[in-house]
This record gives structure tokens, C-alpha cells and sequence, in this order.
């Protein structure tokens, strides 16, 4: 099978199975429906069951796949541009950076909501680019920087921000349960005005990588040569930076920190239908939904309770990823 059979395989399957979820999800829920239930509310537009179907559950599934299509996007982005399939959104610092600013929003009862963003949504994305922004001042240096310095820099500070995130819990205990939320992830609080904050920053954000894919595929021969074959490789690295860091911020603001999406999946994707960046960003981000869509599912149905997001997608992802890492040695 060739290269392009494989790539059309790969996006009918996977818009099937993500059809199925958003199907599933809309069914599934506290309240019990069926099938039938949700003919008959077409046929009639009910408000009760327009406030199950469509404001509760299909809000929820919009959102869950918007955030890990803009994870695994930003995933994909940042594996091109480290040139490394280890790399994921938030080793430049966002997650922990994000979840700082959390963290302090709810151990100081800030409450501010703006932009589809409640109050710790709103200093999480803020801390979340922050960090970047000083991670990027941080790894300048004279004529530019290099990719190394950014990867080393952001580590340290997203451990800054993880120890600082550390001492607001340990000074107010009382706020831990709310942080929770932001540390592990959740889409329980999900709502129409987040998705359609995010969606369009999304598509921004996609349009413009689907844009420069080919300039990615430069910079995977190495900055000197994408220079000599005409790439403005200063431009298009902040460019990239950019892109990678807002959509992993936004991911963060509206569902908190949640793992193993942006690393497994590009990673897997790019075994599947193969390194050019134009496919793998669109394939990627369709993928990353999907994925994510289920792991809310999971959430909602393996306990009578609802687990934190995060949680699945680590138990799902981080075997995937260590049998991937051996088969592929």
C-alpha cells in the first residue's frame, strides 16, 4: 500500500471513529438516553432535552476535541521544531507556567472572568505565555538563539513555576481541592463560550502551521541548510514558537494540564502516514481530538464518579508511548 493510499485509510478511519465519539458522547451522560431520545428531540426541539443534548454534552464533546486537537497540534509543532519526537506542548514551560497562575487565582478567590475565560482560566493563560515569553527573552543572545538553549531554559523554568506552584498549595491547603481541576484536567465545568473561545484561535493557529509545513520540513535538514535553500529561519522559529505556545496556553485555560496528548500522538501519527509536516500537522490535530474525545468518555463512565482527565490520558498514553519508544529503539 502506498504512502497516499495509506494517508486516505488513515483519515476515513479516523473520521468514523470520531463521528462514533461525538455520537456516543451525546448519549452518555447521568441522565440515561437513548437513541430514540435524541430522534425525537430533533423531530421536536424540546428545551429539557435540548439542555441535556446540546448544552451539556455536545458542548463538552466540541470542547474535548478542540483541546486535544490544539495539543496535539502544538505537540507536532514543537517535535519539528526541536527536531526531537520527544518533545510535547509544555516542555517550553506553558503547563507548569499556567498552572501557577491557577493555582494563585484560586488561592487568592480571583474571580475576574473574561474572554470565555473564568478567573483561573484567565491568569492561567496569561502565566502560561508569560513563561514562554521569558523563556524566548531568556535563550537570546547575540545574532539569535539556538533550539538547545530554549529546550534547556524552559525546563528549569517550568521547574520554577512547578516549585512555586508547590508553596501556594503548602501555604493555603484549603484551595487544593480547586486546584485539582487545573492539575489534573477536567471538562466538567465545559461551556459553549470556551469552545468558541478557543476554536477560533485554533483555526488560526492551524491554517498558519498547514501554511508553513514546507518551512518545517526545511528546518528538519538543519537551520544552515533551510537558510541556504531560501527558509527565513529566524521568522518562522517564532513563528512556530508562537503558534505552539498559544494553543498549548488556551488547552490549559479551559481544561488545565493534560498530558501525554501532544507527545504520543504526533509521535504515533508520524509512524502511520510518515514525516511530511503538512500532513502530520492536519492528521495530528484530527487525531489528538479524537483521542481526546474518548479519554472523556472514559472519565465520565469507568467510576461512578468522574475522574480528572488527566489521569486517563496519562494510563493511556504513557504505555502506548513506552511500547512505541521500545518497537521503535
Amino acid at each position: 500500500m502506498s504512502r497516499k493510499t495509506g494517508r486516505r485509510l488513515f483519515w476515513v478511519v479516523c473520521l468514523a471513529v470520531c463521528l462514533a465519539g461525538f455520537l456516543l458522547s451525546v448519549l452518555t451522560g447521568p441522565v440515561k438516553t437513548t437513541p430514540g431520545d435524541l430522534l425525537r428531540f430533533i423531530q421536536s426541539h424540546d428545551r429539557v432535552q435540548a439542555a441535556i443534548f446540546i448544552d451539556l454534552r455536545l458542548s463538552r464533546a466540541v470542547l474535548a476535541f478542540l483541546v486535544g486537537a490544539a495539543l496535539a497540534l502544538s505537540g507536532a509543532i514543537l517535535q519539528g521544531y526541536f527536531r526531537n519526537p520527544m518533545a510535547d506542548p509544555f516542555v517550553v514551560g506553558v503547563s507548569s507556567g499556567a498552572s501557577l497562575g491557577a493555582v494563585i487565582a484560586t488561592s487568592l478567590g480571583f474571580e475576574a472572568a473574561a474572554f470565555g475565560f473564568s478567573g483561573p482560566g484567565l491568569l492561567a493563560f496569561i502565566s502560561g505565555l508569560g513563561i514562554v515569553s521569558l523563556v524566548y527573552v531568556l535563550s537570546l543572545r547575540r545574532g539569535g538563539f539556538k533550539v538547545e538553549t530554549i529546550l534547556l531554559t524552559g525546563i528549569a523554568a517550568g521547574a520554577l513555576a512547578s516549585a512555586l506552584t508547590s508553596f501556594f498549595l503548602f501555604m493555603r491547603s484549603d484551595s487544593y481541592d480547586q486546584a485539582v481541576f487545573w492539575l489534573l484536567g477536567s471538562f466538567q465545568l465545559a461551556e459553549w463560550r470556551q469552545a468558541a473561545t478557543i476554536a477560533p484561535w485554533f483555526v488560526l493557529c492551524f491554517v498558519a502551521a498547514i501554511w508553513l509545513a514546507k518551512d518545517m520540513d526545511l528546518l528538519a535538514l538543519g537551520d544552515e541548510a533551510a537558510q541556504a535553500l531560501g527558509c527565513p529561519v529566524r521568522r518562522v522559529r517564532k513563528a512556530f514558537l508562537v503558534m505552539s505556545a498559544l494553543l498549548a496556553a488556551l488547552s490549559v485555560a479551559v481544561s488545565g494540564v493534560i498530558g501525554f496528548v501532544g507527545l504520543v500522538v504526533p509521535h504515533w501519527v508520524r509512524i502511520l502516514i510518515g514525516p511530511g509536516h503538512r500532513a502530520l500537522f492536519a492528521s495530528s490535530a484530527l487525531a489528538g481530538g479524537t483521542f481526546l474525545l474518548y479519554c472523556d468518555l472514559l472519565a465520565r463512565n469507568l467510576l461512578a464518579g468522574e475522574l480528572p482527565i488527566g489521569v486517563i490520558t496519562a494510563a493511556v498514553g504513557a504505555p502506548f508511548f513506552l511500547y512505541l519508544l521500545h518497537k521503535k529503539r
